[in-house]
């Protein structure tokens, strides 16, 4: 495995990066595309129970830490005004939908984060980030697939002229 990969599957299980920061990292230093998608989605799939096991666990003794708690407060409560509407009306499939749209702060942690608080079953739970997790990795390996080639002929063109 190229170092280059590993460090796309690195930044797809952190937290601010997920598949946004792995998936074009890896393709725009010529990793090969299926490998690229298989690896950093499933990355950023298996993190899933972690997070899940942290937020029942070990975050449980970090809410002590004032700071901590003031931090994670902030980060639940956005993750819950994203995800409310949508899981509210369409419960897992809106869950999976908020995951799938591939911005900033709406990965598979802040599905996690938005189940953990909404009390939702977790082997459901979990599935629905998965396919969310799915489409967004669909998503943003087809854009970055798409503007790498828009850019190759768009210089492409440039040169021959």
């Amino acid at each position: 495995m190229s170092r280059n990969l590993l460090i796309a599957i690195l930044l797809s299980i952190l937290p601010i990066f997920e598949l946004r920061g792995g998936i074009p990292f890896a393709l725009g230093t010529k990793c090969p595309v299926l490998l690229t998608f298989a690896a950093c989605t499933g990355a950023n799939i298996v993190i899933i129970p972690l997070v899940f096991l942290f937020l029942d666990t070990v975050n449980k003794h970090l809410l002590k830490i004032a700071v901590y708690k003031k931090l994670f407060d902030a980060l639940v409560d956005r993750a819950r005004k994203k995800a409310h509407a949508g899981i509210e009306k369409y419960g897992y499939v809106g869950l999976a939908l908020f995951v799938a749209v591939p911005l900033p702060l709406t990965g598979a942690y802040s599905g996690c984060l938005a189940a953990w608080f909404f009390d939702m079953e977790r082997k459901r739970a979990t599935l629905a980030i998965a396919v969310g997790v799915l489409i967004a990795g669909i998503a943003v390996t087809l854009v970055v697939v798409s503007g790498i080639e828009a850019l190759q002929h768009i210089f492409t063109k440039q040169v021959q002229v």
